[in-house]
C-alpha cells in the first residue's frame, strides 16, 4: 500500500469524459476491432448500445458483451499493438485542456496523480506512463497469447474504483484527497474525497 508524507495531495481523476472530451470506448473499437468483426456485430449491438442508454441494461453488463464480441480471440500482441498506437495517436487529441492544467498542477506541487478508470489498461498505461500518472484501470483476460474476450477479474467501474484505491493508497497518509469525475457511475470514487469535482466544478456534496 502506497503512503506518502502527509504533505501532499492524493488527486483521484477518472479519465472518460473528465480528462476527455467524451467516452472513448467506442473510438478503441472501432480503432483496434478488425473491421470485418464490426460490420458483422454492429447490427446486434446497436439495440443493447440503445438499452443502456435508456437505463435498462447497465454500462458494465453492456461493456461486458462488447469485450467479448469485440476481442475474443483476438492475438495478444496484436490488441497491445493497437492499444500503443491509439495512446499515442488518437488520446492527445481528445483531451480537455483545462483538466490537463489541473493535473501538471498537482504535479508541480509534488501531488500523487492517478487515473481511476474503467477503460482499459492497454492503452492507459502508455498514455499515464508518457505524462508520470499513476494509474488503475480495467484489464482483458489474456490465454495463451490470445484474449479471452473477458475481464480478468472485476471491471474497474462504481465500489471497484474506490475499492482499489483504498487497497493501493493510505487515503490518510495525504494531507488531503481529490476526486474528479463526470458521470453519476464515480459517486464512489468521489465519496473517498474531501474535494470533489463533477465535470469541473467542485461539489460539496454528492
Amino acid at each position: 500500500m502506497n503512503g506518502h508524507d502527509g504533505g501532499a495531495v492524493l488527486a483521484l481523476f477518472d479519465f472518460d469524459g473528465t480528462i476527455t472530451t467524451r467516452e472513448m470506448l467506442p473510438d478503441f473499437l472501432h480503432y483496434a476491432v478488425p473491421k470485418w468483426r464490426l460490420r458483422f456485430w454492429k447490427p446486434w449491438m446497436l439495440p443493447l448500445v440503445v438499452a443502456a442508454r435508456a437505463g435498462w441494461m447497465s454500462g458494465s453488463t453492456l461493456r461486458a458483451i462488447l469485450a467479448w464480441v469485440a476481442f475474443r480471440g483476438m492475438p495478444e500482441a496484436a490488441y497491445e499493438a493497437k492499444a500503443l498506437a491509439f495512446a499515442r495517436d488518437v488520446l492527445p487529441r481528445e483531451l480537455r485542456p483545462g483538466m490537463m492544467a489541473r493535473i501538471a498542477k498537482h504535479k508541480a506541487d509534488g501531488d500523487t496523480v492517478v487515473v481511476v478508470s474503467g477503460a482499459y489498461d492497454a492503452y492507459l498505461k502508455h498514455w499515464c506512463a508518457a505524462h508520470g500518472l499513476d494509474l488503475i484501470a480495467s484489464t482483458l483476460e489474456v490465454r495463451d497469447g490470445r484474449l479471452t474476450g473477458r475481464y480478468a477479474g472485476a471491471q474497474n467501474v462504481l465500489a471497484e474504483k474506490a475499492r482499489r484505491v483504498r487497497e493501493r493508497y493510505e487515503l490518510a497518509a495525504y494531507r488531503e484527497v481529490h476526486a474528479h469525475g463526470d458521470t453519476p457511475e464515480d459517486a464512489h470514487l468521489l465519496a473517498l474525497a474531501q474535494r470533489r469535482f463533477y465535470r469541473g466544478t467542485e461539489r460539496t456534496t454528492l
